[in-house]
Formats: C-alpha cells, sequence, structure tokens
C-alpha cells in the first residue's frame, strides 16, 4: 500500500481515520477529503492503492466515490467506514464495488487488523457486517449454486487470466502485478479487463469472490 484516500467531513474522525491507516501501513501516503466533489476530484488526480470512504457527506453519498474508483482505478481498494450497519446502506455499497465494510463504532485497533487482513486478500468487514453478508447469501443459496454452474460451463480462463485473477484477488497493486510477469500495465489492465468480463464482475471484491470459489486463493 503507498497512497490512500480518506473521504470523512467530520475533522476529527477524518485525522483519527488517517491514524488508522497508517497504523496498518505505516509508510502510507494519506490524502484527504470532506466532501463529494473534493473527494471525485482526489479520484480524477491521483492513483490510490486504499480508500476509506464515509458514506454520510454534506454533498451526497460516498457510493458515489466507490463508484467512481471502480470505473476510473478498479485495482483500488474502497472500504466504507461509516456508522451505518443495515442492509439499505450496506448492499449498495458491496454492489458499488466496496472491498470493505467497516463499523466506526469498533476500537482502532480493530479497525487496523481488519485493513491488515487485505494484505492476505481478505475483505475486512466488521463481525456484524460479515454475519450480515453471510445470512443474506444464505437466504439466496440456491439460485447461487444454479449461478455458479452455470459459469462453470460457460467461463473458462486462460492460464495467464487465472494467474492474474488470483493476484487481484490477493491485492496486488496493477504495477505488482505487472512486476511479477515482466509485463507491462497495459497488457496487465487488458487481462484484467478480460476477466472481469468473463465472470460478469465489475469490482475487485466481486473478483475475490470468484477466485475464492475457484480455490486461487483462501476464502
Amino acid at each position: 500500500m503507498q497512497t490512500a484516500l480518506i473521504v470523512e467531513d467530520l475533522p476529527e474522525i477524518r485525522n483519527w481515520l488517517g491514524q488508522v491507516a497508517r497504523a496498518a501501513f505505516p509508510e502510507l501516503n494519506v490524502i484527504t477529503a470532506a466532501r463529494l466533489d473534493q473527494a471525485l476530484a482526489c479520484v480524477q488526480q491521483n492513483t490510490f492503492d486504499l480508500a476509506l470512504i464515509d458514506l454520510g457527506l454534506p454533498d451526497g453519498s460516498g457510493i458515489d466515490v466507490v463508484s467512481a474508483l471502480r470505473r476510473q482505478q478498479p485495482l483500488a481498494l474502497p472500504v466504507v467506514v461509516t456508522i451505518y450497519d443495515d442492509d439499505g446502506h450496506l448492499f449498495p455499497a458491496l454492489q458499488a464495488g466496496a472491498f470493505g465494510y467497516l463499523l466506526k463504532e469498533q476500537p482502532q485497533d480493530a479497525l487496523v487488523a481488519q485493513l491488515l487482513r487485505m494484505t492476505q486478500g481478505e475483505p475486512p468487514l466488521s463481525p456484524p457486517i460479515a454475519r450480515r453478508v453471510l445470512a443474506h447469501f444464505a437466504s439466496a443459496s440456491h439460485r447461487r449454486d444454479s449461478l455458479v454452474r452455470q459459469l462453470e460451463n460457460e467461463v473458462s480462463l486462460t492460464e495467464r487470466e487465472t494467474d492474474v485473477l488470483q493476484r487481484v484477488a490477493k491485492g496486488y497493486t496493477l504495477p505488482e502485478i505487472a512486476a511479477q510477469f515482466g509485463l507491462s500495465k497495459h497488457t496487465i489492465a487488458d487481462h484484467i479487463k478480460q476477466v472481469y468480463r468473463k465472470l460478469n464482475v465489475s469490482s475487485r471484491a466481486e473478483a475475490a469472490l470468484e477466485a475464492a470459489r475457484r480455490g486461487l486463493v483462501q476464502p
């Protein structure tokens, strides 16, 4: 992790989130935004590895920042940090491309530990959120199993695409993946686009779930 975006309108909490991020990744360069328009400008002007995003902003929703990162920086890791633990906030954020969802009520040490899980390719989820997500998927298990069988029958990745998917799921950045294969960033970006298209996913979080299902990373 090299550069992080902190999106939070309250100065005290914004500073605290910066401390949390640096406690997890001491060498992190932190850029902050207090409003939606500022955050979107930051996404246009900088490349981020991590973003900690509050949902309730004075001029809009943090979900728009998540969506912008998904479109413009697909290897960035957007993590929502909020007080909201209900389905009405959780699932729209995940559908927009959030890689994690953390509650501000947790102690700093717990948040740091959950952020560090990203180095193993694991989405950072507060325990109540993880239980809610599991319950949601359990209730739709039959439909999901049917979709999985359909994907297994229809989707085939090349060896290189499989290797790229594995590294995306483990949290490697685009330059890191390119360096590992000795290829250009543009070539790796094309591979990632192909993988996303074949798997019908639109975010790193969805790709990580598919990689775990295929046994490429530990769930």
